[in-house]
């Protein structure tokens, strides 16, 4: 087994709104210009912190979520961002002690910490408190004795006055103060209903605000302290993660494409009777499908991971921009439309009328499509009254209520993405409704937090709300992109 010992931190805090984001993406740009090479990571299924973090350091922002992927593929995973780089900072969710809904610490920042063997520093808004604080971050420090505290950043300190207040008290707490951060102007990250505006859509600005954030990191905290917390980190026992490596090893697809009514195999080993020869895999991954992936503006959202075991399983990953782009790449045999804010761009979305012609057509042919959230808007007959692609007998649109959470689901049926009875984590997290919410064949049957189906299969499409990271199972991409070669 391998041992690793890359330098990291963990930021933290005691409730969502303490400024989690401008410290950790601060700390990764003021470490990057001082040379060193940052690995960026967020916990949680968060597409959109990712997108600042990468600017901050100029690699791929990577998530780490323990509900979606398994604790055990945390350490890989990590690894996997991490290699070749100086330091890891890692981006917590929420509180440090929240995790997935009745599920114990599953999928918190503190689970992670401790997976990670990685010091936590806790982001405190010490704005409207002074003594108060230091029973605060005592309480966190001692809730769970595996989860190490080595250093709190105090946020929104008013005067010097309060400053010396702050630290009188922590003296007693015994937790360090690495970093204090003035009450200013909040630096400019817009927010609107899912959370912070995307990167694709504001890429200058966003620039500006994370150099604002490494400004005020740098003038506020102690970058030599926090480096040194960060190489106090434990080993880590395990192999990074390695796309190839998983795709090779996943359970062979089976084709032809079995009947819906055909009986649910075991997941955790495809179908009965599947099989496939070393020599077939040798010429499968020499011979390569191109697969276009939508990207720019609209569709934002998606895991580093996916495009790498699309590319393990045999693709050439194609990025194309539904805001701009006439046509599907040329040779497209397969589709994938994941995540982001079609809602917003529903009018330039329709107004782009041969592109959707060119989706229409491809889903039309059988070609595998795999649609999540934003997907599966755009393939709708209409978004908030404008034209869509058509594929789906559906319309959507815009609700006041957010649905949001992890989901337990389970394959209905067959379909190019997933053999039936195959059974993944996912999460919700959309403001919008599309009516009917599934078809006559569903693409999932959620099991939590409460029994329904959802989302559509149909010829090679797949298309739900439910967003799933690949690398919990990497057979998806190969099954994905076999479908490519067969259709």
């Amino acid at each position: 087994m391998v041992t690793s010992s890359v330098p990291r931190l963990v930021i933290a805090a005691p409730s969502s709104g303490s400024g989690k984001t401008t410290v950790a993406t601060g700390l990764m740009a003021a470490f990057a210009a001082r040379g060193l090479a940052v690995s960026p990571h967020k916990v949680g299924p968060d597409y959109i912190d990712p997108g600042y973090h990468s600017l901050a350091t100029g690699r791929v922002g990577r998530n780490l979520d323990a509900y979606l992927c398994g604790p055990e593929l945390i350490g890989p995973l990590f690894l996997h961002g991490a290699r070749g780089c100086d330091i890891a900072v890692v981006e917590g969710v929420m509180g440090l002690y929240d995790g997935a809904a009745g599920e114990g610490e599953l999928a918190s920042t503190a689970h992670v910490a401790k997976v990670l063997r990685a010091p936590v520093v806790l982001v405190v808004d010490a704005s409207s408190q002074s003594r108060s604080v230091a029973a605060l971050v005592h309480g966190f420090a001692s809730w769970d004795p595996e989860v190490r505290v080595g250093g709190v950043i105090l946020n929104k300190v008013a005067s010097d006055r309060h400053e010396e207040l702050l630290r009188e008290a922590l003296d007693s707490a015994g937790v360090p103060v690495l970093g204090v951060l003035r009450r200013v102007a909040q630096v400019d990250t817009p927010s609107r209903h899912l959370g912070l505006v995307p990167v694709a859509e504001r890429r200058a600005a966003a620039l500006d605000a994370v150099a604002a954030m490494a400004a005020q990191v740098s003038d506020g905290c102690d970058l030599e302290a926090l480096l040194g917390l960060a190489r106090s980190a434990g080993a880590l026992s395990c192999a990074a993660w390695d796309a190839a490596e998983v795709v090779a090893s996943s359970p062979p697809p089976p084709l032809p494409v079995p009947t819906l009514g055909a009986a649910p195999p075991d997941p955790r080993f495809g179908p009965e009777g599947a099989s496939s020869s070393n020599a077939g895999r040798a010429e499968n991954a020499d011979r390569r499908v191109r697969v276009a992936v939508a990207g720019g503006p609209a569709f934002t959202f998606s895991y580093a991971e996916h495009a790498e075991l699309l590319t393990a399983a045999g693709a050439e990953v194609v990025p194309f921009d539904p805001l701009r782009d006439a046509q599907l790449p040329d040779g497209t045999r397969g589709l994938v439309i994941g995540g982001g804010f079609p809602e917003v761009y529903a009018a330039e979305l329709s107004a782009n009328e041969p592109l959707r012609k060119s989706v229409a057509a491809l889903a039309e042919s059988g070609a595998p499509v795999a649609a999540e959230c934003a997907g599966l808007l755009y393939l709708c007959r209409e978004l908030d009254g404008q034209p869509m692609c058509g594929v789906l007998d559906a319309t959507a649109r815009m609700s006041e209520r957010l649905t949001l959470g992890y989901r337990d689901a389970v394959a209905v049926g067959d379909s190019s993405l997933a053999a039936a009875g195959t059974r993944m984590r996912g999460h919700e997290f959309h403001r919008t409704v599309v009516e009917p919410g599934s078809g006559d064949a569903p693409a999932w049957g959620m099991r939590s937090p409460r029994r329904r189906v959802e989302g559509f299969v149909q010829q090679g499409v797949h298309a739900s709300y439910l967003h799933t990271h690949w690398a919990a199972q990497p057979g998806v991409a190969r099954r994905f992109v076999e479908r490519c070669r067969t259709s």
